[in-house]
Parts: structure tokens; sequence; C-alpha cells
């Protein structure tokens, strides 16, 4: 291996070990055009093509770049993928990974989106970079609230923590999946969340669809007696949106929870 290493690391010039060397010290495992102009003083395009051509670097979408550690092997950037959270932080901001992608980060569902969601204040189409998808939910600033840091791959990423995600979800169902994946992920992990939080969340977020949406789950999942007091004294108001964004606009109306029940939610049929 050590050979196949030295073999490998021939060829960078000193414009290209300046580079990697002083992105190394500050830490960077992926980084911007931009940046390596500060470091190189000029233009850097020459350098990135050459260390894209040695495979020392990873080309992820235009300006964008990760640098291939030693330990990948001789074949650097063919064998390199960068964690789709690192590059959802590149690709706007403010932002954060919330919705499915923060409910299946926080173990509270076991299905794996297809995309990546972004909550971003900007509205922006969906992207693919890098053979992954990419998916901005646009959020009015009020509600980027409730986040925290994961680290990964030594990076920071902006992430909602368990109960924000599951206000998220509950205040947009057609970004997590459909609300029968909400409805499972507060049904299994209900003692894992913190209630008291999820209704000041909700109250932050001043969309009355959430706690419409959540009393209808916790009375069909056998939860609401236990959790009756995340409802307590908030009013619904009298329009009905539907249980679920993902289905069609036809069912029965809930008089008691203000909703149109466009689905059926059976924790029975989440067993199997």
């Amino acid at each position: 291996m050590k050979d196949i290493t030295e073999n490998y690391r021939k060829g960078l010039g000193k414009r290209e070990s300046l580079l990697l060397s002083e992105l190394a010290r500050q830490n960077k495992s992926v980084f911007t055009a931009g940046e390596a102009k500060k470091v190189l003083g000029a233009d850097p395009y020459v350098v990135l093509h050459n260390l894209k051509r040695k495979k020392w670097i990873l080309g992820v979408k235009g300006g964008l770049y990760a640098i291939v550690p030693l330990d990948i092997g001789a074949k650097g950037a063919e064998s390199y993928i960068v964690h789709d959270f690192v590059v959802a932080s590149y690709l706007t901001s403010p932002y954060y990974v919330g919705m499915w992608s923060a409910l299946n980060y926080h173990g509270l569902s076991d299905q794996i989106p297809a995309a990546v969601f972004i909550c971003a204040t900007k509205a922006k189409r969906p992207l693919r970079v890098s053979n992954a998808s990419f998916v901005f939910v646009h959020l009015s600033k009020a509600k980027f609230f409730g986040t925290e840091k994961a680290v990964i791959e030594g990076r920071e990423i902006n992430i909602s923590d368990r109960n924000k995600t599951m206000i998220d979800c509950l205040d947009h169902p057609e970004h997590a999946g459909g609300i029968d994946e909400v409805a499972k992920a507060i049904y299994f992990n209900h003692e894992e969340l913190d209630f008291s939080k999820i209704r000041a969340y909700g109250l932050k977020t001043k969309n009355i669809a959430v706690f419409k949406r959540l009393g209808f789950i916790l009375e069909a999942t056998g939860l609401f007696d236990r959790y009756a007091k995340v409802i307590a004294g908030i009013t619904l108001t009298k329009g009905y949106p539907v249980l679920d964004k993902l289905g069609l606009k036809k069912g029965k109306y809930s008089e008691r929870w203000k909703l149109l029940v466009n689905t059926d939610l059976d924790p029975q049929r989440w067993m199997y």
C-alpha cells in the first residue's frame, strides 16, 4: 500500500501542493473555487484542472470541489463520494437539512428518501449533483429555528432537531413521505419526543394545521389521552386542510379536528 500511495502522490506541482496543504491546515475537505483563489492569490482554475486530472480532487458541482483522502487509495476521485449533507451545506444559505432527510437522520423513519430535503428561505429548483438529488423547501425566516449542528466529514451541518423535524413534517407532510410516514414516526418514537417542545415549536410556526394533523394522529394511534396537553387550549380554526398533502382533495370531514381526512391511518398495518 505504501508503494501505491507514493506512486499516487507523485506529480504534484508546487502550487498544487500549496493548495492541498493549506486547505488541509484549514481542515477543509470541501472547498470552493473562491477559497482556492484566496490561497493561491491568483486564478485557480489551471491548478484545479490539474488536480482533478490527477484525481486528487473531485468536482462536486460548478465551483465546488472535494479533496480526496489518501486512504481512498490509488484510484483517488474515481472511488470517492462526498456525503450528500456536506454537499447540501454548500448549495444555499441560510439552510438546514430537514423534513424526511432529518426524520431519517434522527432514526424516526427507517425509510431513506430518494432526495435530500433542504429547508431554505429562498425558492430554488431541485438540483442533481454527483448522482444525488436535492429538493429545496421554501420556508419563511420565522420558521428558521429549532436546529442543531451535526458534524459530518469534518464539516458542521445545520439540521433540524428531532422535535422541530416533527413540526416541519406535520406542516409539510408532502416533503416527509406523506402523513402515513409522519404518523409512524410519532407512533413508534413518541417516548423519545418532547411534546412540550413540539407544542412550543408548533405555536411558533403559527400554522394551526400542524395541531390539527397532530391531534388526529394521536387519536388514531391511541396516544391522545397520554399527550392531550399538546393540544390543550389551542383553538382550531374553521378551515379544513387536507390530512395528507400527497393525497387527493376528497374524503370525509372531521369536525373534531377540522380536517379533510383523505387517507386512513391504520397502526395495525405498520406492524408488518
